[in-house]
């Protein structure tokens, strides 16, 4: 059987090649999905506002609300991060 070698520098990085870690999403990309959260709980909460079943708050502008923040969630997700 044939043992395969490795020689130290192949195995173990120089320690003046270190990269910092980059994440792939930015400040600015949580603080969008963090709107977009709020904005979808407005949504919810205009949904159970007043008893009135048929009220055009609850059939209307709340699902707008909350698709809203769905879409700002999806910018969120999809936006670029800066370079800096």
């Amino acid at each position: 059987m044939a043992k395969t070698t490795q020689t130290r520098s192949a195995a173990k990085a120089p320690a003046g090649n270190v990269t910092p870690v980059k994440f792939i999403f930015d400040k600015s990309n949580y603080i969008w999905f963090i709107i977009s959260i709020a904005v979808v709980a407005l949504g919810f909460i205009l949904m159970s506002g007043t008893t009135d079943i048929y009220s055009t708050t609850k059939i209307v502008i709340a699902p707008i609300v909350v698709l809203g923040g769905f879409g700002i969630g999806f910018y969120a997700i999809l936006k670029k991060p800066d370079n800096k």
